[in-house]
Parts: C-alpha cells; sequence; structure tokens
C-alpha cells in the first residue's frame, strides 16, 4: 500500500511552522527535488532535499494557527498574512499516513543584510481568497498564476 501525503508543514527562518492539512491545498508542484548529504564545520553529517522550484495554491480554510505549531506573529495577522509580510519559508515537511515525512530545502537567496528574507519566494491573496506561493530563482507567483 502507497503512503499518502495527508499534510505538509512549512518551517519558517525565525523558529515559526506552519501546518497545510491536505484537504485545503489545491495547486501543488514540486520541481527537481535531489539528495545531497554533507555537514557544515563539526556539525552532524545531514542527507537533505533541496528542489529546484516550488509552488502552492492553498484555501482560505487553511488561514489559522494550528495549536501544534509553533507561532510567534500568525496569531494576530494570520498564517496568508504572515506569508506575506514576511519572505522566509525555509523548507517544508511533507507529511505520511505513516507519521513519516520527507523535509524539502527550498531554493534561497538573501534579499538583504540581515538574510532572513528569501528573494526567490513571492506570494499573493488572489481576490478568491487563497494564498498562491512560489519559490523560484526565476520566475514570481504572477508569472505563474496571473493573478
Amino acid at each position: 500500500m502507497a503512503k499518502e501525503m495527508t499534510h505538509l508543514k512549512f518551517y519558517f527562518r525565525n523558529g515559526e511552522t506552519w501546518t497545510v492539512e491536505r484537504r485545503t491545498i489545491g495547486d501543488l508542484w514540486i520541481k527537481q527535488i535531489t539528495t545531497s548529504f554533507g555537514r557544515i564545520g563539526e556539525s552532524d553529517f545531514q542527507k537533505i532535499h533541496p528542489c529546484g522550484s516550488f509552488r502552492i495554491e492553498v484555501y482560505p480554510e487553511a488561514d489559522h494557527v494550528n495549536t501544534k505549531d509553533i507561532n510567534l506573529g500568525g496569531l494576530e495577522q494570520g498564517m496568508f498574512g504572515r506569508v506575506r509580510t514576511y519572505q522566509d519559508i525555509e523548507k517544508m515537511d511533507i507529511v505520511f499516513d505513516t507519521n513519516d515525512a520527507d523535509t524539502v530545502y527550498f531554493p534561497y537567496k538573501a534579499l538583504d543584510e540581515d538574510g532572513m528574507d528569501n528573494k526567490y519566494q513571492s506570494s499573493v491573496v488572489a481576490s478568491n481568497g487563497h494564498l498562491y506561493i512560489v519559490v523560484d530563482s526565476e520566475k514570481t507567483v504572477n508569472d505563474i498564476y496571473h493573478v
């Protein structure tokens, strides 16, 4: 029996998380997931899975903070507002019905000196209330979704 994805868990650079249930996801595309192995300095060796680009459509039902998420700012502005305000999604767990998870890292380039925001991340809330996120070195959310 094949594993089925149940939800995605996004990790922000400030330590916050956001869980998006499968039923609240429309369009989803993760391009060119590869495997890398190594370590930085004396840290533990790690296997990571970077992707070439990422895009997702999230329905309005997901615009809330899940009680199991770590959250510092989403309570005040909702998660859609949080994503729109800060371009700092670093990685995502694809969580399966077996409770196994695959972690995918997104393309990243610092927007400024502090390095928190990602130049490659763009997002928009469309008139239908859906949140569209794109993390891509060449295309923006407007290039892909035209909303």
